[in-house]
């Protein structure tokens, strides 16, 4: 299924910058892994748990900017003019800047109480609480920040984005050398000093791309254009952001829960998970990256009445993620222990990561077709279906079979992670007929 070749020029230049840019970030979070587990294993595990907080509060700012960024591209795709742009762009900027700032004083004031519904150990309680007290609190930046990014990404503006995001990493690592260690004079700060470096890299990145957003979008920005209110695009906006954030609403409430059983099995599984969710991130970050491109040029298409190139686009998109995420699962199965052996001197919490790594060959092709189908999906439109598909099978086998196999079968870890696989791989089933029979036409959004 050949696609044009300028199709394919303009995914590789929207995709490289994505893919440096995901590895960049998924450095990040391995870099403050790493540097935590010389500081103590304890240190990790306390926060894996308050990121699984931070990611769910994340999703909700995703509301707006899934919705932002494919109607967006969308109509860029059927050449609207700059006020609709610049309109769409205002409403999700305002939208996430006052619930950005809304759960940031939940966070700073109310944030412990989450740990507790986790089941954290006491051990882990007063370390994750410094972390989500000081990252939750400044939650309002990465609200604010990930708006701007879904507006760049949309205008295919990729590079502005990774160049932020090599900017940020290199001051992360900086600080939190300094700051979790105690060096230059600073006083050793542990999971408090991660957390402050994670703030003042956002920052700085935030700073760089608000830049590329004034010159894009703000400084055409007049307050006459949104009078009369355009209440449609904050409709299409929800119409779409809804059910895209409710997926992953659904997924990261039932990690919360998984994660609650994974605390019960005790810290040695609690920190093999955090070891091996940092490690197994590489398998997909190609995934993610083209998964996206192709969303983005998906949602050009469908906005210019072209179905049957963003289907081959699809497919071509789908194909050239697999060969290297698979790869790359080999590669990390093999040298898995060798890997593991640089993060932590704990023989149990190898072997445990290890047996998770081996399962991951299997699990990472489904999750590879859900990345980059679901993206496409909802780039087109078709923003329920992954939603109904994704509920069942998270909650059904997800949750439900991680309980049994996990818990009540005592196979912990490696059963947890079996179910996994079975969630990625029925998803994916469906999502694959659903491109087939293209039951995803006429789901744009343009005309509405």
């Amino acid at each position: 299924m050949e696609i044009q070749e300028n199709l394919k020029k303009e995914l590789k230049r929207i995709t490289w910058p994505l893919f440096i840019e995901s590895a960049l970030f998924s450095l990040l979070g391995s870099v403050d892994t790493i540097m935590l587990g010389r500081y103590s294993d304890n240190s990790v595990a306390a926060v894996g748990v308050a990121n699984q907080i931070i990611w769910m509060l994340n999703l909700m700012f995703g509301i707006i900017t899934a919705g932002t960024s494919i109607l967006i591209s969308q109509y860029l795709g059927a050449k609207s003019e700059k006020k609709t742009i610049i309109q769409v762009s205002g409403i999700s900027i305002g939208i996430n800047t006052i619930i950005g700032l809304i759960v940031s004083l939940v966070m700073f004031f109310a944030g412990s109480g989450m740990m507790k519904l986790l089941n954290s150990p006491p051990e882990l309680m007063y370390l994750g609480n410094q972390y989500l007290k000081i990252v939750g609190g400044f939650i309002f930046i990465q609200a604010i920040t990930m708006t701007f990014t879904a507006i760049l990404r949309a205008h295919s503006l990729t590079k502005i984005c990774m160049n932020a995001t090599i900017i940020m990493n290199i001051i992360n690592i900086i600080l939190n050398y300094i700051l979790i260690f105690g060096k230059l004079g600073f006083s050793s700060m542990g999971v408090a000093g991660a957390a402050l470096a994670t703030i003042l890299s956002k920052i700085v990145g935030l700073i760089i791309l608000g830049k590329a957003i004034y010159d894009l979008i703000l400084n055409k920005f007049k307050i006459s254009m949104f009078k009369p209110f355009p209440k449609i695009h904050l409709i299409n906006i929800l119409k779409i952001g809804i059910p895209s954030a409710s997926e992953q609403i659904s997924y990261n409430l039932s990690q919360l829960v998984i994660t609650s059983f994974i605390n019960l099995m005790g810290v040695s599984s609690m920190a093999a998970k955090s070891y091996v969710s940092t490690i197994v991130c590489f398998s997909y970050i190609f995934a993610s990256a083209i998964g996206q491109g192709g969303s983005i040029l998906i949602g050009n298409l469908v906005g210019s009445k072209e179905d049957n190139k963003a289907y081959k686009l699809c497919i071509y998109t789908l194909r050239k993620a697999m060969i290297v995420s698979i790869s790359i699962s080999f590669l990390i199965a093999i040298l898995g222990k060798s890997i593991l052996g640089l993060l932590t001197s704990s023989s149990e919490i190898i072997y445990i990561a290890v047996m998770v790594l081996i399962i991951e060959i299997i699990l990472e092709p489904g999750r590879c077709i859900n990345i980059v189908g679901i993206n496409g999906l909802r780039a087109t439109g078709d923003v329920k279906f992954p939603v109904y598909i994704g509920v069942f099978s998270m909650w059904t086998f997800g949750v439900g079979l991680a309980y049994i196999l996990g818990v009540k079968l005592n196979l912990g870890l490696v059963g947890v992670w079996i179910s996994f696989a079975i969630d990625e791989w029925f998803r994916a089933i469906l999502v694959l007929i659903r491109w087939k029979t293209g039951k995803w036409k006429g789901r744009g959004f343009v005309n509405n």
